[in-house]
């Protein structure tokens, strides 16, 4: 190939690539800006800053992506769902309603009912629930990407953390990636002891992840919060949005924020 050619072929790539991301970036604005969301989770937009987050991730339109978890409030898939609508495909993983913790059947029942209320929006998600035994989360190599917000904590206790992260990995595709937000502990703490505060050290994450065969491709402080003390009464959800202490010392609370996190890229090789 000659130097000319080569260099047109690379710019031609660039441009590829430039597009996608362009397509995404206008898609997750549209998404994020959409009537369909709620005033609540609009008003959190400045703590998890989903366009940036999800941009970092690598987010395209065509992908094939598994969001893990996503929780009673599908605060997320509101956002994914449109994106990846006409061109690539989502798969959510719910806990089964039947699974130990004791908030699973109620998350269960509020995601559902949320995206059977609007076909419009999520009639194409493919709906999944985590398998005990063998924990297999579709076909080997079938996923473009996987995406994990704030769960990391619950597989840590559960101890279920190796084999949620080997399912992930055996359902990536070769250069598939994996995205993490997590809330981030310290570097020194006992991940096994401190998960109950729903905090995780990062440098504990990134190790046992490429231990498991990831690579790390990034790290990003979008979701940082440097206000975040991270040690209080009941651990992360003293904070926004939780309160979990009710009324005490609501403002003091309010005036952190939301918590520090850690915001990770991984690929598969």
């Amino acid at each position: 190939m000659t130097f000319l050619r080569y260099l047109l072929c690379s710019l031609a790539l660039v441009g590829v690539v430039g597009s996608a991301q362009a397509d995404a970036g206008a898609l997750l604005d549209q998404a994020i800006a959409g009537g369909h969301r709620a005033a609540a989770h609009k008003a959190r937009d400045a703590h998890r800053h989903p366009k940036e987050t999800l941009m970092f991730f690598g987010l395209e339109p065509q992908m094939q992506v598994i969001e893990m978890l996503p929780g009673g409030e599908a605060w997320y898939t509101e956002i994914l769902a449109p994106v990846l609508r006409e061109q690539g495909r989502l798969t959510t993983v719910m806990l089964p309603p039947d699974a130990p913790p004791p908030y699973a059947r109620k998350q269960f029942e509020l995601f559902n009912a949320k995206l059977d209320a609007a076909p419009e929006l999520y009639d194409r998600i493919e709906r999944r629930t985590m398998p005990r035994d063998p924990l297999v989360l579709g076909p080997a190599g079938s996923a473009d990407m996987v995406l994990t917000f704030r769960s990391s904590h619950g597989w840590i206790r559960a101890g279920q953390f190796d084999d949620v992260y080997k399912a992930i990995f055996e359902v990536l595709k070769p250069g598939g990636i994996l995205g993490i937000e997590q809330h981030r502990g310290h570097d020194d703490w006992d991940p096994n002891a401190k998960a109950k505060t729903g905090y995780v050290p990062e440098k504990f994450m990134i190790e046992q992840l490429e231990l498991i065969g990831f690579k790390l491709e990034g790290k990003s402080e979008i979701n940082a919060n440097p206000k975040d003390t991270k040690d209080y009464p009941d651990g992360v959800w003293t904070l926004p949005p939780s309160y979990a202490l009710g009324d005490k010392d609501r403002a003091k609370y309010a005036a952190i924020g939301e918590s520090d996190r850690m915001t990770l890229k991984f690929r598969k090789p």
